[in-house]
């Protein structure tokens, strides 16, 4: 199991073809991050680790939609999500 030492989080939700792009659903640094985190695992949420990534995403605010700038990053995420979805399918 990874660990994660980065104390930054940011959850996302998308709604295919009732939502424009991603939103912002949490987001945190430091205990908060942690918290995020550790939500994510009691439910299974895949976590995906990007620095970057979650440095721009930390500027969006709550409730907001990512800014289309992110668009390209974050369709790298869901695609990283589908395959990892697509493998646990063919392997359950």
């Amino acid at each position: 199991m990874k660990k994660f030492t980065n104390t930054k989080a940011v959850a996302l939700k998308y709604k295919a073809y009732e939502e424009m792009a991603p939103k912002v659903v949490a987001k945190g640094k430091g205990e908060l991050a942690k918290k995020i985190i550790q939500k994510a695992k009691e439910f299974d949420v895949p976590l995906f680790q990007n620095e970057e990534l979650a440095d721009m995403l930390l500027n969006v605010e709550v409730g907001e939609e990512i800014p289309p700038k992110l668009y390209d990053a974050v369709v790298e995420v869901f695609i990283w999500l589908y395959k990892l979805e697509e493998k646990a399918e063919l392997s359950g």
